[in-house]
């Protein structure tokens, strides 16, 4: 009896231990990376594409860098250097050592370049045993036959050359292996069958049931959940009997958009209300839906108190993606250095409007954008007051175009691009329109060549007219 208990609480220990976040070490050497630091990204969840910093690896003078962190489940992380996206598999317990590649800086067109994308690689190991060394080369693999037969494939559609890439992968990657190997071969294949055969969603949707949620954010489960249902909401509002659709979104009936999705895709459970998810966070950039209305869905208890992390995750990333920089929303304040080095608050002065233009000055366009500030001063300085947010190209730029072109703004310099990341900038320029309480009033403020004199002028008539109107009851 008293061994019976003995093994029983060996059990539970065992269980409880597995339950918990384990402690991972990550170190690697380059002399080529000394004095450098690069972060490793997670994903919060495979519908917004938030993601969080899972570590850093600081390199010392001799370009030697350890981490830690703690992983609970097989965990996908990724990190942005130079021109590469490095992509790496942390497993519970388990140190590892990585092999870097020699660094390449971005080019000057690179880093002017807004749909610049980073050459994605799986690192290599020191052991070159672990589960990142087995997808990679499983991947390697993947791209060689898919490569090798793609005519026969995309073009002749040939189901027998499929079958036979199937196969081979399945000797390659049993079933018996890793788990997350596993899911990784599956859900690639599954991809390309999708593509090669045309296949619509609902024809293949309902095989992402046998997923579980510790496999949500690995990147072959993201890559086929986002692209199966991508605008697929809009879609079926275009399409015959669509109109049942759309009215229950406008009506903000749930359950009966939730049916919808069960009975169109076949999905059921936790993976229902994802789809929901992906399905209302595409509606919402639609002109399909009411942007209020998607709101609303979103934020209702059956996604904001979800059992499921990963759901509850989604939805608050959502509501934060809708709300950030939405009309009415307070913008945050930009708190920077000018070109003398006094620090500057957007905020200061709170009898005006604030026009705020984010600019490299690098580049023609943002040159000539800039130039144009003149007659938008001209005509609204009583009114407005106008904020240049400058990517940090250096002082010799900066300063040599301000002295040769006199810009009335206040012009401030992101020297660590922290206020270009917080106001998601992708490209330049980029425009915000503030009122006098820090207010954004244009969800999509135009550039001065693009039509912000009108944009503003027409508004701002309009404003004061009903203001003045206000005043006099």
């Amino acid at each position: 009896m008293a061994l019976n208990k003995f093994s029983f609480l060996l059990v539970v220990l065992f269980l409880l231990a597995a339950g918990q976040a384990q402690s991972v070490e990550i170190r690697c050497q380059n002399a080529e990376y000394a004095k450098k630091t690069i972060e490793f990204f997670t994903y919060s969840d495979p519908v917004s594409g938030k993601t969080e910093i899972a570590f850093s690896l600081q390199f010392d003078g001799s370009g030697k860098a350890v981490a830690n962190t703690d992983v609970k489940d097989t965990k996908y992380v990724f990190s942005d250097f130079g021109v590469f996206r490095g992509m790496l598999f942390l497993e519970a317990g388990k140190n590892i050592e990585l092999k870097l590649p020699p660094f390449k800086e971005k080019s000057f067109a690179d880093e002017k370049n807004p749909y610049f994308s980073p050459v994605p690689f799986w690192f290599i190991t020191e052991n070159k045993n672990e589960l990142t060394d087995k997808v990679s080369e499983f991947d390697q693999f993947f791209n060689y036959l898919t490569d090798k037969d793609f005519n026969q494939l995309y073009i002749r559609q040939s189901k027998a050359v499929f079958d036979s890439i199937k196969s081979e992968l399945g000797k390659k990657v049993p079933a018996t292996a890793l788990k997350a190997l596993v899911w990784h071969k599956n859900l690639k294949l599954k991809l390309i069958e999708a593509d090669i055969f045309r296949m619509r969603p609902e024809a293949y949707s309902s095989e992402l049931n046998a997923v579980t949620s510790e496999y949500w954010l690995q990147p072959a489960f993201m890559e086929l959940f986002n692209k199966t249902f991508d605008r697929q909401l809009s879609f079926s509002a275009q399409a015959i009997r669509g109109g049942e659709v759309k009215k229950a979104v406008e009506t903000r009936n749930l359950p009966a958009v939730k049916s919808f999705v069960e009975n169109k895709y076949k999905v059921s459970g936790k993976m229902a209300e994802l789809v929901l998810l992906k399905l209302l966070l595409d509606a919402y950039y639609s002109d399909e839906f009411s942007k209020a209305a998607i709101k609303e869905l979103v934020q209702k208890p059956l996604f904001a108190q979800n059992s499921n992390s990963i759901i509850k995750a989604a939805t608050k990333n959502i509501l934060d993606k809708l709300g950030f920089m939405a009309t009415g929303s307070k913008a945050p304040v930009v708190c920077l250095n000018d070109l003398d080095g006094q620090k500057k608050c957007t905020d200061k002065d709170q009898g005006k409007f604030k026009y705020i233009v984010f600019a490299d000055v690098e580049t023609r366009v943002c040159q000539e954008q800039l130039k144009y500030l003149s007659r938008i001063d001209e005509l609204f300085n009583k009114h407005l007051e106008i904020y240049v947010i400058l990517r940090n190209t250096g002082t010799e730029s900066i300063s040599t175009f301000f002295k040769t072109q006199k810009v009335p703004a206040e012009k401030l310099v992101d020297t660590n691009n922290e206020f270009i990341e917080l106001y998601k900038i992708r490209s330049f320029p980029q425009c915000f329109l503030l009122n006098e309480k820090h207010e954004v009033v244009f969800e999509h403020a135009k550039t001065p060549l693009d039509g912000f004199e009108q944009q503003f002028g027409e508004w701002l008539r309009n404003e004061l007219f009903m203001r003045q109107r206000n005043q006099s009851k």
